[in-house]
């Protein structure tokens, strides 16, 4: 039995991934905030995947519909261009957020007079005791800090891009076959990346274990993988993998059952989140079908105010997910100040997630007039460039445009 590899057109990107995106960026901010109450509601608490799974997934699947046109109808060359240009807007947006929460934290201690106990919180006191060892640290990801840990993985899964895209004319066994090796080495402890000079810590989110859930979006999109018919069969499956893992998942319960707590500790290398493993696949995979599955062909099913909302939010990620990541920090401060409460936690985590929406409504607002300008500026009409041209011109001995090759 044969099985055809053919690279298909990108198809357009529907109204699932940006809604889906959107719900991810919501949970990971209201998951970041210290302390915070409503993270124990999220569906990540209930399950061993959670937001960063469905964040992964479905940047490996835009990342196919990005660039994966630019592959197939410009080139190796220009379709790795495009990638490298995206890895280097992502290692600066890592480098900036970083900067500006160290700097948000140490205005925070100045303000409430508490020495460094806000920096000291975050981990960072020691990079900046040491600068001469940890600044040149920070810039070649060899010191990644706690809680900034996403976007140097997501930076790593895109520069791996090319690899896959030349693996692909070979035939799918081979980009299959790398995808599981890797995976299977990262589960292995073979390969590590630093996140500290000081220490052998290693990145919370090893790349080369999580390239199997951005890689297993990045083929769906490109047809590389079929995608499963919706039956009754399938969704019950799926849905009783998904409520087994909850006693087994949900910490609240398993912390207080003897039972519960002894076989999630057993468990716990098959759940291991730094490498992807093999439940925390399984289980995201079983819950990508439900979701997929109950949105309905394309989107169907997926209407109202809420919908648009995480739609706009999905749609600029990466600056949603940048300002939730300062905005989560920000929060605790707010917590720590106000209290904890029912009122306060409603407070500050609404506050949090409109701030998110409008920073997705301004981000749009300036791409479109940015692209609004770049359409004007290539649509003169002809007739108004001959009126600036000179009446007559000599003879060229040769065309002024050379046909591309």
């Amino acid at each position: 039995m044969s099985i055809a590899f053919t690279s298909q057109p990108a198809a357009p990107r529907d109204l699932r991934l940006d809604f889906f995106r959107g719900l991810a960026m919501f949970a990971i901010y209201i998951g970041h905030v210290p302390m915070n109450a409503w993270s124990d509601f999220m569906p990540g608490r209930f399950g061993f995947a959670d937001a960063a799974e469905v964040f992964v997934f479905c940047s490996g699947i835009a990342s196919a519909l990005a660039f994966g046109r630019s592959y197939d109808q410009h080139g190796f060359s220009i379709g790795t261009a495009r990638v490298a240009y995206r890895c280097w807007q992502v290692y600066w947006a890592h480098i900036g957020i970083f900067f500006v929460a160290l700097a948000a934290m140490m205005m925070v201690d100045k303000w409430l007079g508490a020495g460094a106990d806000y920096v000291i919180g975050l981990n960072l006191a020691r990079f900046v005791n040491d600068l001469s060892t940890n600044l040149p640290g920070l810039l070649t990801l060899t010191y990644v800090p706690n809680m900034f840990d996403i976007l140097p993985m997501y930076l790593v899964l895109l520069a791996m891009i090319p690899v896959v895209i030349a693996l692909s004319k070979l035939g799918p066994v081979y980009v299959f076959s790398a995808m599981v090796l890797s995976w299977t080495a990262a589960n292995l402890n073979w390969i590590e990346l630093s996140a500290e000079p000081w220490s052998d810590r290693e990145w919370f989110f090893n790349p080369f274990a999580w390239q199997l859930v951005f890689f297993t979006g990045f083929a769906f999109a490109r047809g590389w993988l079929p995608v499963p018919p919706v039956n009754r069969r399938l969704m019950t499956i799926a849905a009783v993998v998904v409520l087994l893992t909850i006693p087994l998942a949900y910490w609240p319960l398993v912390r207080n059952v003897d039972v519960l707590k002894a076989a999630a500790k057993a468990l716990s290398p098959l759940t291991d989140k730094t490498h992807a493993s093999a439940l925390r696949y399984v289980h995201f995979l079983c819950v990508a079908y439900l979701a997929y599955a109950l949105a309905g062909d394309r989107g169907a099913n997926l209407r109202g105010r809420f919908v648009a909302i995480c739609q706009l939010v999905g749609q600029q990620a990466l600056a949603t997910f940048m300002v939730g990541l300062l905005l989560s920090l920000l929060s605790g401060v707010a917590l720590n100040l106000i209290g904890r409460n029912f009122a306060t936690y409603a407070l500050v985590n609404l506050s949090g997630c409109a701030i998110l929406l409008a920073t997705a409504y301004v981000v749009a607002w300036f791409k479109n007039v940015q692209g609004r300008k770049a359409v004007r500026a290539v649509s003169i009409p002809t007739a108004n460039v001959a009126q600036h041209l000179p009446q007559t011109a000599p003879p060229l001995s040769r065309p002024l445009v050379q046909p591309v090759e």
